[in-house]
């Protein structure tokens, strides 16, 4: 059931993170925006986050940083001093953003049903969307649009990224070069693949033509992954780790002919820029949290170790264990690239 919210000026967003979260809440945004183009639209985000947005058209941005610990929570409500919203919608559940979502004024503020409402989010909204049974989180997150009356809510992305990004991504990755980028690295070690397995698809790519690139961040975690996947490769890798902002390797991605990645950001980057993504799945539920529209080249192995795990899981139940990720096997990749490569 959506609001009767004709008359809405005023709307804001509270999604502070992580990067392939953003993404999805970005198809939902500019999904609220064809209907009421001239919205204004507040996001409270994060600072990564933001680096990736900052050029969103019809967006204006507040940054919660959350390594100032609590003086992020004065700051923000020292940057919304005075204004008062139609519509919060607060997406985002975790006990940080609850807590952040007392800083920001709004008669209405919408949040996730019963089931989904965890860390106290429920305690601080008066007005739920419409339960889902299995969403993935971007239909979780059109959820919110929907409470407002849209009605076209097929995912749409529009990231403007500067002209000289794009430029420098087509230098590195000319138009109609077969391109294999590989994102190796999630944001926790144990959701990542072997550096060898990645090494052999790699070869494999290579034997079909391919370029091959690693790419990824600046922090010590990924820069050692590819450094180790190089070390297993018997053929030379170009290796861009550490080496682009957010925006350029969003336009190295749109370049790409494939992307091969785990649960991580840069799959859903991927996503937005239309490119096929080969997403390697083990901890967590391919049909809530994979590449929306490449979920048929998933390789998974989650239904296999949740049921080892638990009797009954609940949709969105996470399965634990540091080496899950060495079940996937190189042979089911393979296969999927040579079915994108044909």
């Amino acid at each position: 059931m959506s609001l009767k919210l004709n008359k809405i000026n005023s709307l804001c967003l509270l999604r502070l993170s992580a990067i392939g979260d953003v993404c999805h809440a970005v198809a939902m945004v500019q999904a609220i925006q064809r209907k009421y183009p001239a919205l204004k639209i507040t996001w409270v985000i994060g600072k990564v986050e933001y680096q990736l947005l900052k050029h969103l058209e019809g967006v204006e941005f507040v940054i919660f940083d959350k390594s100032q610990g609590w003086r992020s929570y004065f700051n923000l409500r020292k940057a919304l001093a005075g204004q008062r919203f139609d519509v919060l919608l607060h997406m985002q559940v975790a006990l940080r953003a609850t807590i952040a979502s007392l800083a920001i004024s709004a008669k209405v503020r919408i949040g996730f049903d019963r089931f989904r409402a965890k860390e106290g989010q429920w305690l601080v909204t008066n007005h739920k969307v419409e339960p889902q049974e299995t969403p993935h989180v971007l239909e979780g997150f059109m959820g919110f649009a929907k409470a407002l009356g849209v009605t076209d809510l097929s995912p749409k992305w529009n990231i403007p990224v500067p002209s000289a990004d794009t430029e420098f991504a087509q230098k590195m990755i000319p138009d109609g070069d077969k391109t294999l980028v590989i994102c190796a690295a999630a944001s926790k070690a144990e959701r990542n693949w072997l550096p060898e397995r990645y090494a052999a698809v790699a070869e494999h790519a290579i034997s079909r033509g391919c370029r091959v690139m690693l790419c990824g961040g600046p922090v010590p975690l990924e820069i050692e992954l590819a450094e180790a996947i190089e070390r297993a490769c018997s053929q030379p890798l170009e290796n861009q780790v550490g080496k682009t902002s957010l925006t350029q390797l969003l336009a190295i991605l749109k370049q790409a002919a494939i992307v091969l990645a785990p649960d991580t950001g840069p799959a859903h980057m991927a996503v937005t820029q239309g490119t096929p993504v080969i997403g390697l799945y083990a901890h967590s539920n391919s049909g809530r949290t994979g590449p929306y529209f490449s979920l048929d080249t998933v390789v998974s192995v989650y239904d296999e170790v949740i049921a080892e795990q638990v009797d009954s899981p609940v949709w969105g139940t996470r399965a634990k264990g540091e080496h899950l990720m060495a079940k996937i096997e190189v042979t089911p990749v393979i296969s999927q690239l040579d079915k994108l490569l044909s």
